[in-house]
């Protein structure tokens, strides 16, 4: 392998891995399949919109040489921009809920972001990022974005995001496996995943199923807002919806490290945990894939990875 031209060449083709533990264990009919995103270089999956996003806003021109970038996030998009605008040479500004875990402000920092902070709604629970709270920060985004006449990456609308997945991570996945892919589910934030992978699936037989929290207010950042319009899911070609607790997202990925060595958030354990109950149910004798969001390293201060909960 010769040198890559930078670390924004490094994103994606991450590996996939079966998870033969996990079956065995809990006697499942079929096969799991975690793409292991996490290795990307900002430990998420992020990585992949943040590079089309920006490229394509470069390529089009609406974004300029050296113009000032703002996305709303909570870390695992922030992270990504900030490594690509980094490289690309942007200023970047994070716009990030005071209930997300303090690694994710901390990586953005080192990696030269600017980190804005906004307070929770009232009655909010820190550790759990809410509908309302994602308005509060949309709004201080929207706000930067007019005052420093930035380039707002916008995660929620931008085409480059599903794209990413349509012709990024759905095809590394149907590739890596030999075709075998008969599933494959995600939990939801911007529904960039799993709307840009059902594009690339649908037409080819494989099911798509969308992961949701069973409440607004839950521990699984990064989704789960409640917003009923997301604009990537439009239209998408969905096989139904899989719902999740917090306890259930913990426990899975927990389950995830100690069984196969594979250390991800909360999001990782959701969607194991809805990958199970899709082979258990209407996907049984298939094989289902998922992606392993985000790294377990973004949440040591949590109680995914407290005293005791790791044991």
């Amino acid at each position: 392998m010769m040198p890559l031209p930078s670390v924004v060449d490094a994103i994606g083709g991450t590996p996939l891995v079966e998870l033969h533990r996990v079956v065995e264990a809990l006697g499942l009919e079929g096969r799991l399949l975690a793409k292991l995103d996490y290795l990307n270089p900002g430990f998420s999956k992020k990585d992949r919109a943040a590079r089309a996003i920006i490229e394509v806003a470069r390529a089009s021109g609406e974004l300029r040489d050296g113009q000032t970038v703002v996305e709303l996030t909570s870390g695992n998009m922030g992270t990504g921009l900030a490594i690509v605008c980094a490289v690309l040479g942007h200023p970047f500004v994070a716009v990030m809920s005071e209930g997300n875990s303090e690694e994710r402000a901390r990586m953005m920092r080192a990696l030269g972001a600017e980190v804005v902070l906004v307070r929770q709604a009232e009655g909010a629970r820190p550790g759990e990022v809410s509908g309302a709270d994602l308005a509060l920060v949309e709004e201080e985004a929207r706000r930067i974005t007019k005052d420093r006449a930035a380039f707002r990456a916008d995660q929620f609308a931008r085409a480059g995001n599903p794209e990413a997945h349509a012709t990024g991570t759905a095809p590394e996945i149907w590739e890596q496996s030999g075709h075998a892919v008969t599933a494959f589910c995600d939990f939801v934030g911007s529904g960039g995943t799993v709307g840009g992978a059902a594009r690339f699936f649908a037409p080819l037989g494989v099911r798509c199923y969308a992961v949701h929290p069973d409440r607004a207010e839950h521990p699984i950042q990064g989704g789960g807002y409640g917003m009923p319009d997301l604009v990537h899911l439009r239209g998408a070609d969905l096989a139904g919806d899989v719902t999740v607790t917090g306890a259930e997202a913990a426990e899975h990925a927990r389950m995830l490290a100690r069984r196969e060595g594979i250390f991800g958030g909360y999001s990782a354990g959701a969607n194991l945990a809805a990958a199970i109950r899709l082979l258990q149910g209407p996907e049984r004798g298939g094989c289902v894939a998922f992606v392993v969001c985000d790294s377990g390293l973004k949440y040591l201060s949590t109680d995914l990875w407290g005293q005791g909960n790791a044991e």
